[in-house]
């Protein structure tokens, strides 16, 4: 398979900017992968196509005011860091740029209160560094940190909160896992109420998610590893659901790749944690998953790939161009799809 077999035209103007003011009311594109019929509706609307007794999986992964913008010591040079995953305390790996300024020892300064020591260097521009701060870090980060929206968004985002989910709790992401920033407080009390049980997993979206596929051949492509975590009752729950026969309905790629990364592991859903550099793509025989509410992803990227593998990619590419003839909104603010 060719990364080019997972292109398509997408207009700029759809590319959305900014968030909706209310979250329900993006648009849902129902696909039935099974003969690739579509509907179109509002994400309010996802509840009629749920039924008592489903699980609905979500990402409870809460993302990191992980941009900071600083000046090399001694030099003054401007240096951007981009927070990509806690090694261990408060050590972290890091994007930065321009990389070529950074080698093992150098400082750069954020504040009076954090500063940062690059510890290792790595390729592909990241960096390893320990940061080093007086007081409380995440109160500090919060204060000095940006939000890390994707490059293809040039809006300023006005309400940080707008790039959580409003279950987020687990600090920890590079990026929000998009698909669940549609769900509102008042929608997750109703799904309650309709008797669907609603399950939190963790993922932490890391580097992947940055990172286009430059390969020709997509077997050629290498993941980067994300960190994953399932607690004992809500693996107990998945596995009492999956032997009932009862649907799994997964909240994005991010949860997908967790609960596919655990039934592949152990053929069961059980408590564990780890790190996982899953790639789906199509030829994969889903284990773990029954439903799919997801975004329209980037072209030629891994998470099209996956979408492309739990439906078709004929199914998938003829939803995309339909998304585009009826002027969706794409990528992390824009529209969702459910596939059945």
């Amino acid at each position: 398979m060719k990364t080019s077999d997972f292109d398509y035209f997408l207009p700029e103007e759809l590319i959305a900017q900014t968030p909706l003011k209310k979250r329900d009311s993006s648009r849902l594109m129902i696909v039935d992968r099974n003969n690739g019929d579509i509907i179109h509706k509002k994400f309010s609307d996802i509840i009629d196509y749920l039924d008592k007794g489903d699980v609905l999986v979500i990402n409870n992964t809460k993302v990191l005011p992980a941009r900071l913008i600083g000046e090399k010591e001694n030099t003054k040079a401007v240096i951007e860091l981009l927070m990509l995953k806690n090694i261990k305390d408060d050590t972290w790996e890091c994007l930065c740029k321009p990389a070529r300024r950074i080698k093992v020892g150098t400082i750069v300064n954020f504040s009076d209160k954090l500063k940062a020591k690059c510890v290792e260097e790595k390729d592909e521009g990241i960096r390893v560094f320990e940061f080093i701060y007086d007081g409380i870090f995440y109160e500090i980060l919060s204060m000095l940190g940006e939000m890390p929206l994707p490059p293809y968004i040039h809006e300023k985002l006005k309400d940080k909160d707008r790039y959580q989910t409003v279950y987020a709790k687990e600090m920890g992401s590079a990026a929000a896992p998009t698909a669940g920033l549609h769900f509102t407080d008042e929608l997750m009390s109703k799904l309650n109420e309709k008797g669907i049980e609603i399950l939190e997993i963790t993922l932490h979206v890391g580097l992947g998610t940055f990172r286009p596929v430059n390969t020709d051949d997509i077997l050629n492509h290498k993941m980067h590893s994300e960190f994953y975590m399932i607690d004992k009752e809500t693996a107990n729950k998945l596995q009492e659901a999956k032997n009932k026969n009862k649907r799994i309905i997964s909240v994005g790629t991010t949860t997908t790749r967790t609960l596919e990364t655990v039934y592949s592991l152990f053929n069961e859903f059980k408590e564990c944690s780890g790190y996982t550099d899953i790639f789906i793509y199509p030829g994969y025989k889903f284990k773990a998953i029954d439903g799919l509410i997801t975004n329209f992803h980037l072209p030629k990227s891994t998470l099209i790939m996956l979408v492309s593998a739990f439906a078709s990619r004929e199914i998938i590419l003829n939803a995309y161009k339909e998304a585009v003839d009826e002027k969706y909104r794409f990528f992390s603010f824009g529209d969702a799809m459910f596939i059945k």
